[in-house]
């Protein structure tokens, strides 16, 4: 037995050996290869020590301190390895232009966002169909959000969270500390589907609801874009919550068909994006299958969330740090709204205009903590860099981070400042609205060129920021109507940013103490 005993162990030792020696191996050619034989036509490659692993730790630590970090060493055009491929950034408003605008032949974003996104969203929409036919999707989006819809929302997103503070214990009593993590999530999950998704599905947001909206949501684990097939316990709910969900949104869409049919129907003119759905016609004359609107409707719930609840969150955080920012939201609708009583009227989408503070608020929020902060693209055919000697291979994937230039004191004074009022001059808002292009879902502006695109740009530039920034305003005006809101005595200004997720968020649990302003 002892002597089993010392083989085993010479064996684990010379195994042990043997890896030892391989990477020390792979390490010493990883660092020959990088000082003698890169190409002088690609962009400079960080240095990194291990080969595959590359700068993916650091880079997915802070994304932002690593862009700036290399840009000081390399410039604004490099490479990095993530996850064993090669990645090329380019940053500044050149780099955004060169990536985001890029032509269809030239740069894909299906082939790196497709194997994610599909097993979440559904087959046939977004990633997983021709981008000509994403492009018509978009286009029924879009034309769903009009303008007579934007303002049926504003007194029901009112109403949710009137009825949220109400009624959860969250805000029970006349003071308290919350997490903003779940009563954002909670809050703005509710005002997307009193709007876009209709009654029904706003009545079914229960407990159930929640826990399919939480096992599908972890679908977008990092971990995912390689192994999205892979039979691990977070993508078996993933799949087990999109089947429960489609099924939700099959049987509400045949329940009104069926209405239709018998004449029953009383609700044709609610102007919800279901019905909506249901009418569109794609241009080869093929209505919309119903599998496809329940996969659109997935996809409206899921993508918008995670932006509007971070924004939300990050909002009352920077609010709750500055006290005296909340007051003057809050005297801005007094002056703007207020009877001759003091009392306030219930929000109408016309009121938003005169209220140009709480607008500069978010936007103000929106440039430094947007939730995306990487846009990344497949490289289709090589890219001669304009005014470099570099081309970017096929082997390459593009990355473009818009929240770099969002933070740059060359555009923005004192950037890293949370500043709401710098938006009264227009110096720092300059973009070309009349410069526009239609990638077949109505003309938008290029906006490429501006240093502040928290919603992106190109022909993937999100279609939803009207709606976004109306939601996030009448969210933000309600509470600041019921609510002062201050730091925990244990914290000065607002906490990190986690960046462990796809989407980046405050470090949980982000709280904030709460008074009500009246008994």
């Amino acid at each position: 037995m002892e002597l089993l005993v010392q083989l085993v162990a010479s064996q684990i030792l010379r195994i042990t050996c043997y890896l030892i020696a391989i990477t020390f191996i792979s390490v010493f050619v990883n660092i020959i290869n990088q000082q003698f034989f890169y190409r002088r036509n690609e962009p400079p490659v960080v240095f990194h020590w291990f080969p595959i692993v590359g700068s993916t730790v650091r880079y997915g630590m802070d994304p932002y301190k690593f862009f700036f970090e290399c840009r000081e060493k390399y410039g604004d055009i490099f490479t990095f390895i993530l996850l064993g491929k090669k990645t090329t950034v380019y940053l500044g408003i050149e780099g955004n232009e060169f990536i985001l605008n890029g032509k269809l032949k030239d740069v894909n974003a299906e082939e790196v966002y497709g194997k994610l996104t599909t097993p979440v969203f559904g087959s046939d929409v977004v990633y997983d169909c021709p981008n000509s036919k994403l492009m018509e999707q978009k286009k029924f989006v879009k034309f769903g959000l009009s303008q007579d819809a934007l303002e049926a929302y504003v007194p029901l997103i009112e109403q949710e969270v009137e009825q949220y503070i109400k009624t959860s214990t969250r805000f029970k009593g006349t003071s308290g500390t919350i997490d903003l993590g779940a009563t954002m999530a909670e809050i703005t999950i509710f005002t997307a589907g009193r709007t876009l998704q209709g009654d029904e599905v706003r009545a079914k947001l229960t407990s159930e609801f929640a826990d399919l909206y939480h096992d599908l949501d972890l679908g977008f684990s990092p971990i995912n874009f390689m192994l999205p097939w892979a039979p691990l316990p977070h993508n078996r709910k993933r799949d087990a919550a999109h089947a429960r969900m489609r099924e939700i949104y099959l049987d509400i869409i045949n329940e009104r068909r069926q209405k239709v049919a018998t004449g029953t129907n009383q609700g044709h003119q609610a102007k919800d994006m279901i019905w909506h759905l249901m009418d569109c016609v794609y241009r080869d004359g093929t209505p919309i299958p119903d599998k496809e609107i329940a996969h659109m409707m997935i996809t409206l719930l899921m993508a918008g969330q995670h932006s509007s609840s971070a924004i939300s969150c990050w909002i009352l955080l920077r609010l709750a740090s500055e006290p005296a920012m909340t007051e003057k939201l809050y005297a801005e609708q007094i002056n703007a709204l207020g009877s001759s009583s003091g009392s306030l009227p219930p929000l109408t989408y016309s009121d938003l205009e005169k209220l140009p503070l709480l607008a500069y608020t978010i936007k103000e929020t929106l440039r430094i903590h947007s939730s995306i902060h990487t846009l990344m693209r497949k490289v289709k055919n090589p890219l001669p860099v304009p005014g470099t000697n570099y081309v970017v291979p096929t082997t390459h994937t593009l990355l473009s981070s818009p929240g770099v230039t969002a933070r740059d004191d060359r555009y923005f004074r004192n950037a890293m400042t949370w500043d709401p009022h710098r938006w009264e001059s227009s110096v720092e808002d300059q973009v070309d609205e009349t410069d526009t292009v239609d990638y077949g879902y109505g003309a938008v502006s290029k906006g490429t060129r501006s240093p502040y695109l928290p919603f992106g740009a190109g022909r993937h530039r999100c279609i939803g920021e009207k709606f976004a920034y109306m939601n996030l305003a009448v969210i933000v005006a309600t509470l600041v109507r019921e609510f002062k809101f201050y730091n925990p005595e244990d914290r000065v200004g607002v906490p990190e940013t986690d960046y462990s997720s796809l989407f980046s968020r405050p470090v949980q649990p982000a709280t904030v103490r709460w008074e009500r302003r009246h008994e």
